[in-house]
C-alpha cells in the first residue's frame, strides 16, 4: 500500500491539536512479513539515494527526531537506516548540555553537530528541547545564566524565531531538513515502560527520571503543540508520525525520507572531457 507522506505534513499557517490527533491508524501492512518486506524494499532504496547523495556533493539531508520517552525513537533510527553506509551518516544523541555547551547559546551544540554536504544526519532529540523540556521545567533557565531580559519580550517566541532563522539559513545552503514528532499515547508509553521492567535486556532503558516525566504529560502535549505550529514551515516542515504502531511508524518515516531524497533529483556527477580523457589514458596502460 502506498503511503502519501503529505498525509503526516504539519502545514505552516494551520492549527494542529494533539489531543484530536490519533496515535494509532490503520496499518499500511497486512502481515509482519509484509511489513519486513515493505521495509527492506524501502532501506534498500534508501542506500542507493544515499550513494547518489555522498558523490553529487551538493546537498545534506537532517533528520530530528521527538518525541516523549518510550514513543520509539531509537527503534525508528535502527531500523529505517539500517541500510546506510555510516561513512555518510552521523547519528548524534543530545543528553543534558555540558558546562562548556552552556557557555554558548542554545544552538550552538546543535550546530557542531550538522552534516556536511553528502552527508545524512540524524538528531536523536535535538534543539529543540529547549521549547520543550526547558519550557515544562523553567528551572533549568537558571543553569543557562542568560541576561535579563526586556519587558515586554517573550522567551519561548524568540527561541522558536532563533529556530526558525536558523533552519531557513541552512536550508538555503543546501541543508534540507525533515523533523519528525512521533507521537504515542500515555497508555502506550506506560505499557513499553512495563516492557522495560519486565524484559531484563531492556532495564538499562529505563530510569526514575523517565517516570517522574510522566506527570508532565499535559505540559509537554501543550509544549509540543505550540513548538510544532510555531516552527513547521514550507521548507523545513514538521511530521507528525502515530507511533502506537511502531512498525507503522517505521515505514511512514522511510516513505518521508525517501520522498524527501527523490524531490532533490540527485545524480552521479558526470565525467569531464579532461576527466574522460585521464580515464582512457588509464586504461591503456591498464591493459598493457
Amino acid at each position: 500500500m502506498k503511503i502519501d507522506p503529505e498525509i503526516f505534513r504539519v502545514l505552516a499557517d494551520t492549527d494542529i491539536r494533539l489531543k484530536d490527533c490519533p496515535t494509532l491508524i490503520k496499518p499500511y501492512y497486512r502481515t509482519k512479513k509484509e511489513y519486513r518486506q515493505m521495509l527492506e524494499e524501502d532501506t534498500e532504496e534508501l542506500s542507493e539515494l544515499q550513494s547518489v547523495l555522498n558523490a553529487s556533493g551538493q546537498y545534506a539531508l537532517l533528520i530530528i527526531f521527538q518525541a516523549m520517552d518510550a514513543a520509539g525513537k531509537d527503534g525508528a533510527i535502527k531500523h529505517v537506516m539500517s541500510g546506510i553506509n555510516p561513512q555518510g551518516c552521523r547519528v548524534y544523541n543530545f543528553k543534558q548540555p555540558t558546562a562548556k555547551e552552556l557557555k554558548h547559546d542554545f544552538l550552538w551544540r546543535a550546530v557542531c553537530q550538522l552534516p556536511e554536504r553528502g552527508e545524512i544526519g540524524i538528531f536523536n532529540r535535538s534543539y529543540y528541547e529547549d521549547v520543550l523540556v526547558v519550557k515544562v521545567h523553567p528551572e533549568i533557565l537558571d543553569r543557562q545564566n542568560l541576561p535579563d531580559m526586556k519587558a515586554g519580550t517573550d522567551l519561548w517566541e524568540d527561541r522558536y524565531r532563533s529556530i526558525r532563522d536558523l533552519e531557513a539559513h541552512l536550508h538555503r545552503n543546501g541543508t534540507r531538513i525533515i523533523k519528525f514528532f512521533l507521537h504515542v499515547s500515555k497508555e502506550e508509553q506506560r505499557k513499553r515502560l512495563l516492557e522495560r521492567i519486565d524484559i531484563p535486556d531492556k532495564n538499562w532503558k529505563l530510569s526514575l527520571a523517565d517516570f517522574e516525566e510522566r506527570k508532565y504529560w499535559d505540559e509537554y502535549m501543550d509544549a509540543f503543540e505550540k513548538c510544532l505550529l510555531a516552527t513547521t514551515t514550507d521548507n523545513c516542515p514538521w511530521y507528525f508520525v502515530p507511533a502506537d504502531d511502531k512498525n507503522n511508524a517505521r515505514l511512514i518515516i522511510s516513505s518521508i525520507i525517501l520522498k524527501t531524497l527523490k524531490d532533490l533529483k540527485l545524480s552521479y556527477p558526470h565525467a569531464t572531457k579532461k576527466h574522460y580523457h585521464q580515464l582512457e589514458m588509464l586504461r591503456k596502460k591498464l591493459e598493457e
